[in-house]
């Protein structure tokens, strides 16, 4: 508690290039950024490979590879491949990591909706597009956010590697901390990091009670 106390209460860390706000500011970007990238790559192929069921043993078996990948081992191999004067050796491990949750859960959300579902909505002149989106992806929009929520976490608890390559972010605190053993600067840098985790968490419970149907909701 001590050490949360002189890292809070300690002005120079609020101001500046090296302050809380900054900081967490470059975090976020981090993480949104890498997060953006792995859904604009994950869901799309999620859906197709989900509704389709072309490649599906191919999905499943990159995506167990993609999460036995080291995050740290990824990110020094992509500085020795491109140097470090880029924002792509931490972007390149962090996508890695958020891909596979995503495309998982929404190849499974899709592949498992009701039968019945989906013949209904073919019986009612639906084809290709229409059955995936007005049928398939309401009853799988829980699974769906699941897996955006799990790749989320795991970015922004993920993201300190940063730190690492000179860059900004809340893993400064926990790296420079731990290098002049200024624990609470780790202390708190660790803290800040569970905090906007949590927030995370937050963020993603009330996205899926405004945009999950309540119906689906019950189901699940």
């Amino acid at each position: 508690m001590n050490w949360l106390i002189d890292f809070f209460g300690e002005p120079a860390n609020w101001s500046g290039p090296d302050g809380i706000p900054t900081r967490l500011l470059q975090h976020v970007e981090f993480s949104l950024l890498a997060f953006a990238i792995a859904a604009l790559i994950a869901l799309p192929l999620g859906l197709w490979v989900g509704h389709t069921g072309r490649g599906a043993v191919l999905v499943v078996l990159s995506a167990n590879a993609a999460r036995a990948l080291p995050t740290l081992g990824l990110l020094v191999l992509v500085v020795l491949l491109i140097g470090v004067g880029t924002i792509w050796p931490v972007l390149i491990p962090l996508i890695a990591l958020a891909v596979p949750p995503i495309l998982v859960n929404t190849y499974e959300g899709i592949r498992n909706a009701d039968a019945d579902l989906r013949d209904a909505a073919y019986g009612m002149g639906l084809r290709g597009r229409q059955v995936l989106f007005s049928a398939l992806v309401p009853v799988a929009l829980p699974l769906i956010l699941l897996g955006l929520r799990l790749a989320a976490i795991q970015v922004v608890a993920t993201a300190t590697v940063a730190a690492y390559v000179g860059l900004g972010g809340l893993g400064r605190y926990i790296i420079d901390g731990l290098a002049t053993k200024d624990y609470p600067s780790v202390f708190g840098g660790a803290v800040l990091v569970v905090l906007l985790a949590l927030a995370v968490q937050f963020g993603f419970a009330l996205l899926n009670r405004v945009v999950v149907s309540p119906g689906v909701r019950q189901v699940r």
